[in-house]
């Protein structure tokens, strides 16, 4: 099966201009293409995660990515899919962000002479002239058009700012400038991000030509990711000072059912064949295949060492406790002790198992926090200075494990 056939094969194309054309690109390595990735924290997360993968998939099948870092596009910030503006951030946060982006990429695309290149929209967008982005560039666009796009319609009746309003000019300007200064001649992106790629598209024919050959495809890229990147506690991060290799590997154990096979498909490197053999699987197969998914995702983002080290924890923990070795730990000073003790919703916060008070009150007026396999009775349990020096495991539902130990 060649490349083509295969992303769609895996779930991953959506929509796409110019089929046969984009199809005969990827299948024969003649693809530079771009993925965009806006620096709003100082890490990835599994919402990008598919992004990362098909890069490399590409990369793999001789194209050529761009890794476009968001740096001049994050001063304005993105609408799409949000229902409020984003926050400003300093060029000093958005730098510190664009450098961690960079090694974190680094784990699954190569980059160098005549491979994949990083570059950041600020080299460009931050030293255009006001003016002639209006007579150069919106010129191009029709508002009539620009207010369908869904990314803007979704904001007009709680209020599209101006400076949002000018997200797709700068998108894709982004295109027009990568098309004319490093021969890429495709843009991908996740659905939320169609009218915005069809802009660059379109500005790159108005500007040079119908014969300028830019194409488009989107992928489930961003709907998919995005809800894979939240959860009830947050985003999953993939810098492991943010989400230890052992919350990651569980995050992806827990993943529902019905969803298991659908991120094996998209997000591991397995033969579709393998995958396709599974598709039978039930009830405890299921749970082998989510140990599989967990296992391979693991490996790529914290590699084989890590990703074994999690494996071992997290079934060691399931079959009745011995090994927390590789547990996440929070270390709890002793200043925070009142009288040699800490109560279990201040020990639940400082561990990140719940946002506030409230919300580990609420946990533990349903049953749901164990402290060392014992269900905690009520809000004012307590932790000893003793029990903490032991080290306590902290058990909160079925599936979500922490150590806390004194400092």
């Amino acid at each position: 099966m060649k490349l083509y056939d295969e992303l769609v094969a895996r779930g991953l194309i959506a929509q796409v201009t110019n089929e046969e054309e984009i199809r005969e690109m990827i299948d024969n390595g003649k693809a530079t293409f771009y993925i965009g990735f806006d620096p709003t924290a100082d890490s990835l997360h599994v919402g990008h995660f598919m992004a990362l993968c098909l890069m490399k998939r590409l990369q793999m099948a001789g194209n050529k990515p761009i890794a476009l870092i968001g740096g001049g596009t994050a001063m304005i910030g993105d609408p799409s899919g949000r229902t409020d503006m984003r926050s400003m951030m300093t060029r000093e946060t958005i730098q510190h962000n664009c450098d961690c982006f960079k090694k974190q990429m680094e784990r699954f695309i190569e980059f160098g002479e005549d491979k994949a290149k990083m570059v950041n929209n600020a080299d460009w967008l931050l030293d255009l002239n006001y003016v002639e982005v209006l007579r150069e560039v919106g010129a191009c666009f029709s508002v009539n058009n620009m207010l369908r796009a869904e990314c803007y319609k979704q904001r007009m009746e709680k209020g599209l700012s101006f400076l949002e309003f000018n997200y797709m000019i700068m998108q894709s300007y982004d295109f027009y400038y990568l098309y004319q200064n490093y021969g890429c001649n495709m843009q991908f992106g996740g659905n939320d991000q169609w009218s915005n790629m069809l802009g660059g598209t379109e500005l790159i024919r108005r500007k040079l030509g119908k014969d300028a050959h830019a194409m488009t495809i989107t992928l489930l890229l961003n709907s998919e990711g995005k809800k894979m990147g939240k959860t009830a506690s947050g985003a999953v991060w993939l810098d492991p000072n943010k989400t230890s290799p052992f919350d990651f590997y569980q995050y992806w154990r827990n993943v529902e059912d019905a969803d298991v096979l659908k991120c094996i498909r998209m997000l591991t490197f397995l033969p579709l064949e393998e995958i396709d053999a599974m598709s039978d699987w039930k009830d405890a197969q299921l749970n082998t295949a989510k140990e599989i998914l967990a296992f391979e995702l693991t490996k790529l983002v914290h590699g084989e060492e890590e990703a074994q080290k999690a494996q071992a924890s997290a079934k060691a923990l399931f079959v009745g406790g011995g090994d927390d070795a590789n547990m996440p730990t929070t270390e709890i000073a002793a200043d925070k002790l009142t009288d040699g003790k800490i109560g279990i919703l201040n020990l639940m916060v400082a561990c990140g198992l719940a946002g506030s008070n409230g919300e580990a009150r609420r946990l533990v007026q349903q049953g749901g926090v164990f402290v060392n396999d014992e269900k905690v009775p009520d809000h004012t349990f307590a932790i000893t200075q003793q029990m903490l020096s032991d080290g306590v495991k902290i058990r909160k539902g079925k599936k979500v494990f922490h150590k806390a130990v004194l400092a």
